[in-house]
């Protein structure tokens, strides 16, 4: 494994503002990264990763605004696509994405099956770094978050003061809750949290200030 650490980049995109994270290191191989929710109209980060080796693309989720430039990302680097079982066919269907839902925010968007699945304690091996897969249903039914050391993608489940909701198809509250504080709450208290919508925060701050969670 490499000893570098890595660096995490944030692209805003789309008309949700959803939160997309290139995640790179540079080592004797040169510059190379994956990237985490690639949203719509990624521009920007395609612009960034131009020439640079991306190892893959994983999705803590698959609802239209996080999994919307999956198609144009995976083309323009050639990699492979992660997502929860449970939402496998969610990438193929309008329907299901909500895409088909929201036809005043986005028409409605499909891409190709991804190649890998993700599952709880899976470990994932990207930019020489050990990624651990934690399955955190609630917002959505396949939702998962990514923890390396003291860095975790929460995706649409836990935001600064604030959490994932539930009213959209296979959402489910105390699901959410129990994710909330049975998995990422008995993390280290300094740990970074990189959520799906908003400004970084820590699992400390959550548990001492977030409303929801109190």
């Amino acid at each position: 494994m490499s000893g570098a650490q890595f660096k995490v980049e944030t692209f805003t995109l789309g008309p949700l503002q959803t939160n997309a994270y290139l995640l790179t290191i540079q080592d004797d191989d040169g510059e190379r990264g994956f990237v985490i929710d690639p949203g719509m109209n990624p521009r920007r980060l395609l612009e960034r990763i131009q020439g640079m080796k991306i190892e893959a693309i994983v999705l803590t989720h698959a609802h239209f605004d996080h999994m919307g430039g999956v198609d144009e990302v995976r083309k323009a680097a050639g990699c492979p696509v992660y997502i929860h079982d449970l939402e496998a066919d969610w990438l193929t269907d309008p329907r299901k994405n909500g895409s088909m839902r929201w036809q005043d925010v986005t028409p409605p968007l499909s891409t190709d099956a991804a190649e890998y699945a993700l599952d709880e304690g899976q470990k994932l091996e990207l930019i020489g770094h050990t990624f651990r897969v934690m399955h955190t249903p609630g917002h959505s039914p396949g939702s998962v978050s990514l923890l390396c050391g003291g860095h975790l993608f929460s995706g649409d489940v836990l935001f600064r003061q604030s959490v994932g909701r539930t009213d959209l198809p296979g959402g489910k509250e105390r699901d959410l809750y129990d994710s909330i504080r049975n998995k990422l709450y008995v993390l280290d208290p300094e740990t970074i949290v990189y959520p799906g919508h908003g400004g970084r925060t820590t699992i400390g701050f959550e548990k001492a200030n977030n409303p929801y969670t109190a």
